[in-house]
C-alpha cells in the first residue's frame, strides 16, 4: 500500500505549491478529469516533470496478425482502436522531435509490420538517429525482410525487440497460437543473420528465480543459433486497455518519500512521448502505456506536451513506481 509517510516538509511544500499552479493552468487549458490532480482521498496526485525529449515513440496502430488475450494494447487483426499511422502523419513529429534534441525513435503497435508505411518511416528516421521496433517477428515481419535490407546501410542502427513471452514453446503458444514460438525464433534468426541487433521482451515470472529464467532463455537462444546472452526486458502485468485495476494511489508525498530526483528522471514520461492516431487525428500521449485514457492525450504537438506535468493516476503508473518498469531501452536516459 502506498501511504502518507513522514514528509520532508520543505521539499514537499515546494513541490505542492509549484505543482498546484501548474495543475490549475493545465486544467483550464486541457479540461482533464479531477482524478488527474487528486487521489480519491483528496491528496495531491504525484506527478512527473519532463526534463527532455530523448525518445519519441510512434504508435503504428493496434492492428496485429495475432489476438493475444493479455495484450496491453488489445491488438488483434483489423483492430482500429488506434489507427494505422501513415508516413505523412509521422514525418511532422519526427521533424519536430529533431528540433527538441531527440536521441532515438521507437515504433510500437499492434504489429508494426502490418503497417505498409513502416519501412518508409524507419528509413526517414534512420537518417538522423537510431531506431527501435517492437515486433512479434512472425509473418508480417518475415515477409518484409527483403525491404529491410537497405536499412542496414544507414550509419544509425535499427534494433528489434521481439516478444517471446516464455522460454517454453507451449506456454508461449498458449496465447499467441500454435507454432508462433518457432515462427518468432525464425524471424529472430533472419534478423540476426542479416546483422540487426536484437533483444527480447517477456513478462516477469515471479514464481521462478531470475537465474533459472535466464538459463532457460539462454538454452532457447542457443538452440536457435542466436547469442545466448541476448538482452531481455521483463515487464510486470499491465492488463488489457481500459481494465479496471485496483492499485495503490500515488501522491506527491510518495514521489518524494519513495523516489529521488534521479529516479524520477528515469520514468518514461520524464524523457519520452508517444504519438498515436485516433479519429483521423494525431495526438501526443505521455508514454506508451496510457493510450487508453484520454487524460493522457497531452497536446497536438510535442513542444506543448513537454510543458504539462504528467499525473501518476493510471494503474500502470504504479508498475513504473513499484518495479521501475520501462518500455525504453535508451541508454543513458
Amino acid at each position: 500500500m502506498v501511504r502518507q509517510m513522514s514528509k520532508k516538509a520543505a521539499v514537499v511544500a515546494s513541490m505542492n505549491t509549484s505543482a498546484s499552479v501548474q495543475h490549475q493552468q493545465s486544467q483550464e487549458k486541457h479540461q482533464r478529469s479531477p482524478e488527474w490532480y487528486a487521489t480519491s482521498e483528496g491528496s495531491p496526485r504525484g506527478v512527473i516533470h519532463t526534463h527532455a525529449l530523448d525518445e519519441l515513440w510512434l504508435h503504428t496502430g493496434t492492428a496485429c496478425n495475432l489476438a493475444c488475450p493479455f495484450c496491453l494494447e488489445g491488438s488483434k487483426p483489423g483492430d482500429t482502436r488506434l489507427q494505422l499511422m501513415r508516413f505523412d502523419d509521422a514525418k511532422p513529429y519526427i521533424d519536430e522531435a529533431l528540433t527538441l534534441g531527440v536521441k532515438q525513435f521507437s515504433f510500437t503497435g499492434g504489429e508494426p509490420f502490418i503497417n505498409k508505411d513502416i519501412v518508409q518511416m524507419l528509413a526517414y528516421a534512420l537518417h538522423y538517429h537510431p531506431c527501435l521496433v517492437l515486433t512479434n517477428a512472425t509473418d508480417p515481419l518475415i515477409k518484409r525482410t527483403k525491404q529491410l535490407e537497405p536499412l542496414l546501410g544507414y550509419q544509425q542502427k535499427l534494433h528489434f525487440r521481439v516478444s517471446l513471452d516464455h522460454f517454453d514453446a507451449a506456454e508461449h503458444d498458449k496465447a499467441r497460437g500454435e507454432g508462433m514460438f518457432s515462427r518468432a525464433l525464425e524471424g529472430m534468426r533472419m534478423l540476426y543473420t542479416m546483422g540487426f541487433p536484437l533483444s527480447v521482451a517477456n513478462q516477469m515470472m515471479s514464481n521462478l528465480s531470475a537465474d533459472y529464467v535466464a538459463d532457460r532463455y539462454a538454452e532457447v537462444f542457443r538452440e536457435a543459433r542466436l547469442p545466448e546472452d541476448l538482452p531481455r526486458v521483463e515487464f510486470p502485468e499491465f492488463y488489457p486497455p481500459e481494465a479496471v485495476v485496483s492499485a495503490p494511489q500515488i501522491t506527491q508525498s510518495c514521489m518524494v518519500d519513495f523516489q529521488t530526483e534521479s529516479s524520477r528522471r528515469e520514468f518514461m514520461c520524464a524523457f519520452s512521448r508517444m504519438v498515436v492516431k485516433q479519429h483521423n487525428q494525431c495526438r501526443v500521449y505521455a508514454c506508451t502505456l496510457v493510450d487508453d485514457d484520454a487524460d493522457y492525450a497531452l497536446a497536438a504537438t510535442l513542444t506543448e506536451s513537454l510543458e504539462i506535468p504528467v499525473s501518476m493516476k493510471h494503474h500502470r503508473c504504479y508498475s513504473c513506481f513499484k518495479f521501475g518498469a520501462s518500455c525504453s531501452e535508451l541508454a543513458g536516459k
